[in-house]
């Protein structure tokens, strides 16, 4: 096995490799520390949900929480919920009845829609089928809208017609009017339109004003809301749309309007994750959601109407149509994850790292005395080399190489002991040899030069202190 450089087992060497591992380790726990950027995709660009997620992530801004977002806008919910499904964002406003990508999960609901149709008493519409031949208004809408309406009336045996092919409706189409929401009332009043349709929060501002509208030119007041009472029907044949209940009374008290509760189906916009996101920041982002309503109702009216998704039970709701993340659910079920279980990973990680810094600078040590030692041997057996190789010299250059040698061998050994306590053994051992190879180059130097004889031997000089065992003359 090829040996290492010596230069790599120096202190300074050693200093620097562990100033560098502790400045690693700080590094990394202050890239745990910073909040977690996810990105999010935003659709539609004319929706409500653009201006609630930018509030939503100003807040989380100003109260400098561990979650921050990054927001990617599209004009179609069709590309948000794309932008999911390749992996683009980590979160996503989705409308599931339009595209639901096969890797995401709830965690909530940013605002529940239904499908609100109302008329004037005086029309005598009051359920689907009473639709037939008519002329429905609708305001600016997009889409989505247009095919959730579709296939409403598709499952009563209507086709939705956009372009009326002469003055009078066909029996079993309805005519889509666009309508702007200013004009309602005087539309329904010269009966350019005979009802009125919105998929639209019930609760809404805009769902209010659009009751009024009708109430307003209605005789006695009276409003007409036409329900879907076969809703459990609907929703098993399309199942990514939802069962919405209009309660009585939502939209006035005197007279009560509605007057009962109706029922009608509708769909949501979602807040969904990439199921591979984690449940503890799954956990995070639902969290900050709802605590940070009531800061983000202050730059959106949209906060006050997200609401937490409906399920049963555990399982209902991971195995729904449409699931919900599990880090959503330890949020609903007050089931987050403790500083421990969040970190223990993490911490288990740090201490296996420090364990091991601990063991490699103990190994470094050891492998740093032991090639300490290991040159001390190489000196010793250098010197007994040079006592035999002096003998058969008598070449003066030769000789006095020898004795440069044994000097700068001598000054390894006099840095070894300057370093570190030596083994009184070693040195002693040391001091001997080197003593006696300087004996042994002065003998032949005497003979190289013809001077004296092969017992003589020069006076000995006097030693420097190699250890502390005293010194010699």
């Amino acid at each position: 096995m090829p040996k290492l450089p010596q230069w790599l087992f120096g202190r300074s060497i050693l200093a620097v490799g562990a100033i560098v591992v502790i400045l690693g380790a700080g590094a990394l726990a202050i890239y745990l520390a910073q909040a977690t950027t996810l990105v999010i995709a935003v659709a539609p660009r004319d929706g409500t949900e653009p201006g609630l997620i930018k509030a939503y992530a100003d807040a989380l801004d100003a109260g400098g929480e561990n979650v921050r977002l990054k927001i990617l806008s599209f004009d179609d919910v069709r590309e948000s919920a794309a932008a999911l499904q390749d992996g683009r964002a980590d979160l996503a406003v989705v409308r599931p009845d339009v595209d639901l990508p096969t890797n995401g999960l709830t965690l909530a609901i940013l605002r529940d829609q239904a499908m609100v149709i109302v008329s004037t008493e005086t029309t005598g519409i009051d359920d689907f089928p009473k639709l037939a031949g008519k002329k429905l208004g609708i305001a600016a809408h997009k889409d989505a809208d247009f095919w959730l309406l579709k296939n409403i009336l598709g499952y009563y045996g209507l086709t939705l017609d956009t372009e009326a092919a002469g003055t009078k409706v066909p029996a079993k189409s309805v005519l889509l009017v666009p309508v702007e929401a200013a004009d309602v009332g005087a539309a329904i009043q010269s009966r350019k339109v005979d009802a009125f349709v919105s998929i639209i929060a019930p609760s809404a501002p805009k769902a209010l004003a659009l009751v009024e509208a009708v109430k307003s030119v209605s005789k006695g007041g009276k409003v007409n809301f036409v329900g879907v009472p076969d809703d459990d029907a609907i929703i098993e044949r399309f199942p990514r749309l939802q069962a919405v209940t209009i309660p009585g009374g939502l939209f006035g008290g005197q007279p009560k309007l509605p007057g009962d509760d109706v029922k009608t189906v509708g769909a949501s916009y979602r807040l969904m994750a990439r199921s591979s996101l984690s449940r503890v920041t799954a956990a995070d982002v639902t969290q900050h959601l709802f605590e940070l309503r009531t800061a983000a109702a202050k730059s959106s009216d949209a906060a006050e109407y997200v609401l937490a998704p409906s399920y049963d039970t555990t399982v209902a709701a991971t195995s729904a149509r449409i699931p919900i993340h599990p880090g959503a659910i330890d949020y609903y079920e007050r089931e987050q994850h403790s500083f421990i279980d969040r970190y223990g990973d993490t911490l288990y990680l740090l201490a296996a790292l420090a364990g091991g810094l601990f063991s490699a600078v103990a190994w470094l040590r050891q492998r740093l005395a032991g090639l300490r030692r290991e040159r001390i041997d190489e000196v010793t057996d250098r010197l007994l080399e040079i006592i035999d190789e002096a003998r058969t010299l008598r070449d003066p250059e030769a000789i006095e190489a020898l004795n440069i040698e044994i000097d700068r061998l001598a000054t390894d050994v006099v840095r070894y002991a300057r370093e570190r306590e030596p083994e009184m053994r070693t040195m002693a051992a040391v001091g001997i040899a080197i003593d006696t190879a300087k004996a042994t180059v002065a003998d032949c130097r005497t003979l190289a030069t013809g001077g004296g004889s092969p017992g003589t031997k020069p006076p000995l000089k006097p030693r420097l202190h190699l250890a502390g065992g005293g010194s010699e003359t």
